[in-house]
Order: structure tokens, then sequence, then C-alpha cells
């Protein structure tokens, strides 16, 4: 079977380049290669099955702040494709998006399902091919220029290239094998295993502004903590986990971490005159509105103090133990989890090997690449989605000039 172009992965990056190739160069003969079953499955459960399309940051330089790796790579492509020329392809398409307060932004139908009816639409009506259960096992260039694919369902033969495999140790071998430089992978966005007296029994609570630091390293992170039955989530955690996944990989995931759930000023602040003002308060009556109350009372337990007695019968030691629980809760992390949905892989195809102008490879004529399959990983927030349509954006024009220019 030939085509002029084949996009290996039915993922988001895959479906965006092809949709883009087949609307500037309409009646071309393309077609989709996914190993599974279905298409777009990263897609469907993303954002809890609401897909976190893209963030409101527009802004190219702002924008590559949020990448642990490639981002100073993505300005130049963002001032390109960037989050604002997402949110205008997708209402221009009859699905507008719509921000939530933390710049996250989902369909207006809040469903996933919504993005894929719009991909497969599109790509049915640019007669695109998509076929499933048809993993690739080899790929070979041609004395001719072409490409030929070798697949469980037979030889495939096309022009273009486009992978789209997302994080696969196969494809990253065949690269190598090509003469790529692959970067090691390593898992991102992950939670930590923690067990500790203050957060037993307290999962589902969170914090809403606490700061995470790994002593003795320069990695550290504000933002929303949730409490799990397995340790710690949350924005802040993942964010940490993102920028420290290298660090944290070689550290075999077991470290101490820090927890400042309340800036130090403000804990000495207020508790170093509790007793003069609340001398007969009970103890669990919560001093700082932020801290859920379960949790408020297990860190007074956790340093001996009883949330049913008063504030003038509490030692002055336990008042200083507290403040640094408060300030500086030393944790033990013994491993990592996946975060459901949102985890991704720090490493992949080098940089230095792509031409980001045009995402496609130095190595090897006629062959594009995006998304996860490269080393650039975003933290949570729709940034990793980002770079995928930013490099399938381009990546697809870019299949549409050379096929003009080849002709």
């Amino acid at each position: 079977m030939q085509y002029d172009a084949i996009f290996i992965g039915g993922g988001a990056a895959s479906f965006f380049a092809a949709i883009q190739l087949t609307k500037i160069i309409p009646g071309l003969r393309c077609a989709i290669l996914e190993k599974g079953k279905s298409v777009l499955n990263k897609v469907r459960i993303s954002g809890g099955g609401r897909c976190n399309v893209t963030n409101v940051i527009s802004d190219p330089r702002m924008l590559s702040e949020h990448y642990p790796r490639g981002g100073k790579s993505l300005i130049s492509p963002f001032h390109t494709f960037s989050s604002a020329d997402t949110c205008q392809w997708f209402e221009s398409r009859g699905l507008p998006l719509t921000a939530e307060s933390d710049g996250r932004m989902f369909p207006i139908t809040n469903k996933s399902e919504s993005v894929i009816q719009l991909f497969t639409g599109l790509a049915g009506k640019n007669g695109i091919d998509i076929i499933t259960s048809c993993g690739v096992k080899g790929l070979e260039k041609t004395d001719d220029g072409f490409w030929n694919l070798e697949s469980v369902k037979g030889v495939f033969k096309t022009h273009l290239l486009f992978l789209g495999t997302g994080s696969s140790p196969a494809f990253w071998k065949v690269l190598k094998d090509l003469g790529h430089r692959i970067v090691n992978p390593v898992p991102s966005l992950f939670t930590f295993n923690i067990t500790h007296p203050v957060l037993q029994g307290l999962q589902g609570l969170s914090i809403s502004n606490a700061e995470l630091r790994i002593p003795g390293a320069k990695l550290k992170s504000r933002g929303p903590v949730l409490i799990t039955h397995w340790g710690l989530s949350g924005p802040a955690v993942l964010k940490l986990s993102a920028f420290g996944a290298r660090e944290l990989h070689h550290l075999d995931y077991s470290f101490d971490l820090r927890l400042c759930i309340l800036q130090p000023q403000r804990v000495d602040k207020t508790l170093s005159k509790v007793k003069e003002k609340n001398a007969s308060n009970r103890t669990g009556l919560k001093l700082f509105e932020e801290i859920p109350k379960r949790l408020w009372h297990s860190l007074l337990e956790y340093n001996g103090i009883d949330p049913d007695s008063p504030w003038v019968s509490v030692s002055k030691k336990q008042i200083n133990s507290l403040k640094e629980s408060l300030h500086s809760l030393d944790l033990e992390v013994h491993g990592k989890s996946t975060f459901k949905e949102e985890f991704v892989t720090a490493g992949g195809v080098d940089l230095r090997d792509i031409d980001l102008k045009r995402f496609s490879s130095k190595v090897c004529d006629h062959l594009y690449m995006a998304g996860e399959l490269i080393n650039v990983d975003g933290i949570t927030g729709g940034f990793n989605f980002q770079a995928a349509w930013t490099g399938a954006w381009i990546a697809g024009t870019s299949m549409a000039e050379d096929l003009q220019r080849d002709n």
C-alpha cells in the first residue's frame, strides 16, 4: 500500500499534523497507523475525561518556562503557533475552548469526546485513512527516497513519514539505529510515596499554597498539595517531580522532602502571642484559615498538644515544635506513583537532531516528529498538549512545503 504521507501513532500529534497537511494540500493519500484498537486514547482520558487542551498563557517566553526539558528551544516554535493559535484553531472549527481559574483550557462541552469527534471527523472529511491494530515493526529508507514500513498488516510505502508515537522505547531504538541521538528517558509527573503520622488518615485533604523543598538540592516548588492515601500529590508535587525528574531518578526516588505549609514569619507572628491572646481558647480551634481542621488537629497531636486543651496549658517547647511543623515539616519519600493520566516521560530524541523550524529530522530526509517522542516535556496544565499542537502544526506545514517542492 502506497501513500503520500503516513503518520505512525494515532494520538494528538499525528492527527493534528495530518489534518494540517491535508488542509494545505487536499486530495493527498494519507494514513494514520495505530497499533492499538482505538485512537486518541490520551486525549480521551486527559483532564479526567474533559481534555485539558492547552493553557491561557500565550506569550512564547512565558509559555516556555513551563517545560523542564526543551523550554528554550520551544520559544521560536511558539512564536509560529502558540496557545492563542490553538484556541483560534478549535473555535474556527466549531469547538470553542473555555478557561478555568488556574489557566487550564477545556472544550466548552467539557468532554474529551468532543475533541475526538472533531479530529476523526476532520480526518474523514480530508480523506485520511485511520488504520487501527496496525503495529509497525520496522522502517527502511529505500534508494528511491521512499520509506518502507513493515507492519502486522503488510508493507506500507510512503514519501513522507511522521512519527507521533509518544514515549516509545521501540521507536527510540529504531531512530537510534537510523543515527539519531536519544536522551535517556526517565519518568516525569509522578506523585510521592510518603508515610508520616501527620498525613495518616487525611487522604483527600488539600493545602492551598504550600512550598516543597528538597534539602541539599536546588529543587523547590509552590502550589496546591493534595494528601493521598499513599503520600502527596497535587500541582506542587507534580511540578517538583517534573523539574527534578533526572535528579530524583538518580536518587532512586528515595529522598528527604520539606513541606512548608505556611511561611515562617506568619507562623511566628501568630503563635508567639497565642498564649496571651487565646489563653482560654481550645487549641483545636483553627488559627489559620487555609489549613483544614483535620490537618490542624493532626499537627497538634503530632506535637503532643490535645486539641481539646486550652492554649494556656501548652508549653513553650510544644509551641516551638508546632511552629517548625507548620513551616518545615520533614518527610521521607520512599518511592513514586503514577499520577493518573498525566504521566509523561522526560527524554527522547535529542533536539540537536531535530530542525525545530520544521519539526523534521536532521538525520533523515522526509522524516518528521512531534509530541512526547522528542526530548520535550511540560508540567500539568495543558502544556504537553500545547507542545504537541505546536510541533504537529509546524510539521504538517513543512510536509506540505516539501511535497510541493518535490513535485
